[in-house]
């Protein structure tokens, strides 16, 4: 069968490291994928009880740093679609703020959190088998779920934009359940209570990915051997002292010039 034969793709002229075979793999294809950039206005922050007291009696606020914790997707196949699929995805972001009591005053940090969600619609193709694999059993509602694609998100690190303090007519609320390692960062947040909210503004860069595992046949050069040699660590701090470079920049801080590939311009005519 054809299957079976080895393929060889060796030009006479090339040397035995260039020859390639062609081998059957197990991988994850893309089937369709789209990128985007959110910026999300008065998200709101949810607090533990302490620091709801704080934001209760404080005058300003501000936006520190800002990162996602985690994220969390449901896949759902479109009606009438076929192999179109609804990816809903809630980003639950890990925020740290600076509270003012007064003005001028020595700022507070806290943590806080917050969630937004977005729904995309791509395709993910159609297919009606079960998957058996040593790695997850034979659990037959496993093997199932294991037959739909799967959803690969990546998000960059939030830029953390902007955050005010709102009165407690904002009502958006925590709608859904809080992950273990949103509370581990946080606390056990408060989903309603307070007079005060803060809410901020955070700029999002993401990839939605619907993934399918496939055969597929490719060119095999060689294995991966490591022609590098591991080197021992040394206990010794001074000989790993000896080996980093002089920090010459922060001796010499890089003017504006240096910092531009184009020749330095003050953009006077």
């Amino acid at each position: 069968m054809a299957d079976n034969e080895n393929i060889s793709m060796c030009d006479t002229n090339d040397s035995q490291s260039n020859c390639s075979n062609a081998v059957c793999i197990d991988a994850m294809r893309v089937y369709d994928s789209c990128s985007d950039k959110d910026c999300i206005n008065d998200l709101r922050v949810f607090f533990t009880e302490e620091v709801q007291a704080l934001v209760d009696e404080a005058v300003n606020v501000r936006l520190r740093d800002a990162e996602v914790l985690t994220v969390t997707t449901n896949l759902e196949p479109v009606p009438f679609n076929k192999g179109f699929y609804s990816v809903d995805i809630t980003f639950f972001f890990g925020l740290t703020l600076d509270l003012y009591s007064t003005p001028g005053c020595t700022p507070t940090q806290v943590q806080g959190t917050a969630t937004f969600n977005k729904k995309v619609i791509l395709f993910g193709s159609d297919g009606n088998v079960k998957v058996f694999s040593t790695e997850y059993g034979s659990d037959p509602a496993e093997a199932q779920t294991l037959s739909l694609p799967r959803v690969n998100v990546q998000v960059a690190k939030p830029v953390a934009l902007s955050a005010k303090i709102c009165p407690c007519s904002v009502l958006n609320t925590l709608a859904c359940s809080v992950p273990k390692c949103v509370c581990n960062y946080v606390g056990n947040v408060l989903t309603d209570g307070g007079t005060r909210r803060v809410t901020v503004t955070l700029g999002l860069f993401s990839i939605v990915q619907i993934e399918r595992n496939v055969q597929l046949l490719v060119h095999s050069y060689d294995f991966c051997i490591p022609k590098k040699e591991c080197t021992n660590s040394t206990d010794n701090p001074c000989e790993v002292f000896s080996r980093l470079d002089f920090p010459k920049d922060q001796f010499f801080p890089p003017n504006i010039c240096d910092n531009k590939k184009n020749s330095c311009n003050c953009g006077c005519s």
